[in-house]
């Protein structure tokens, strides 16, 4: 058997079955949420969520909804620089849909690949999926910038927390491993004359022209820093709702490390991951673990909330016949 497995004759052939993997993705979550209960007293997180503030809920929908409109528009200009047509409806509908198959799909990134595809027509497939991943990577390098000034502020700042050494080193090795991801990718962009190389040049051009370029890198700084501004902003409104009075300047330094936990593909829309990692750090700059695992759980409630316009695009699009 191939990638794909042999089709009856005449039938369509069918893709190898994938539901281990999200089975297993699954019981990840589900086996990291169990844990940290266990280890954060998961009776004070339900007693806190039962007492958040409605109000602080509320914050939280509306600054983690505005960062889905300045996503689509993120997107949306990206594409144009690679050649896509995307109305704004366009960009805002499939922004929704992506939020709810990635809130609802183990994994995390099915949504943002059903958008590459069903924007493909307007460019071709590729540009549609450079798109996407440089607008996501656009994001997440954003992310990285209010880390390093949160963690920077805070350094400076006589009575700010005191970082561990493990947290230290981790984050230096992480910083490290990225900057030469980078250069490795340079190096190969230019001497690897294979097929590879040929995609990480094209991926290399999108990205200069559609993040880079003189004419667009304002626009897409603040776009970028403006969504991760926003995610920060409803996480933070998540922890005052359950009660954590958490500096702002405090925040930034903790809070993007807890968002990147949701990178990793290994559970549903990084649950347990970011709890578990909420856990970890609360404790750091003086609340409980409990406090960290119920203001994680309130994020991820309101993710699902603020996702939920798009099981109205799920739906299918009837094309209007021909006539």
């Amino acid at each position: 058997m191939t990638e794909r497995e042999q089709a009856p004759a005449g039938g369509p052939a069918r893709t190898p079955r994938r539901w281990p993997i999200r089975l297993l993705q699954v019981v990840v979550a589900i086996g990291l949420l169990i844990a940290v209960w266990r280890g954060a007293n998961g009776g004070d997180a339900v007693r806190l969520l039962q007492e958040a503030e409605l109000v602080w809920l509320l914050v939280a929908v509306v600054l983690l909804s505005g960062q889905i409109f300045v996503s689509a528009l993120r997107w949306r200009l990206t594409g144009e620089r690679l050649g896509m047509a995307i109305p704004w409806s366009q960009a805002w509908r499939e922004y929704y849909l992506s939020q709810v198959v990635n809130q609802s799909i183990p994994g995390g990134v099915i949504g943002d690949a059903t958008r590459a595809m069903r924007s493909k027509d307007t460019a071709g497939l590729v540009p549609a999926a450079q798109s996407v991943i440089l607008e996501r990577l656009a994001g997440q390098l954003a992310l990285l910038v209010l880390l390093a000034g949160g963690l920077l502020v805070n350094a400076l700042d006589p009575t700010g927390p005191a970082w561990p050494d493990w947290l230290v080193t981790l984050l230096a090795v992480a910083g490290a491993a990225c900057a030469g991801s980078v250069v490795a990718g340079a190096l190969l962009a230019r001497k690897v004359r294979s097929r590879a190389g040929r995609v990480i040049r094209d991926f290399a051009t999108a990205a200069r022209k559609s993040l880079l370029s003189r004419e667009i890198r304002w626009q897409q700084l603040a776009l970028s820093l403006a969504t991760a501004l926003l995610n920060i902003g409803g996480f933070w409104a998540c922890a005052m709702a359950v009660g954590v009075r958490l500096p702002f300047a405090q925040a930034l330094a903790v809070i993007p490390l807890i968002l990147l936990m949701m990178v990793i593909p290994v559970s549903v829309s990084g649950w347990g991951l970011r709890e578990g990692a909420a856990a970890l750090l609360f404790p750091l700059v003086g609340f409980s673990s409990a406090e960290g695992f119920a203001s994680s759980v309130a994020f991820g409630l309101v993710l699902i909330v603020i996702a939920l316009p798009g099981l109205f695009f799920l739906r299918p699009r009837h094309k209007r016949p021909s006539r």
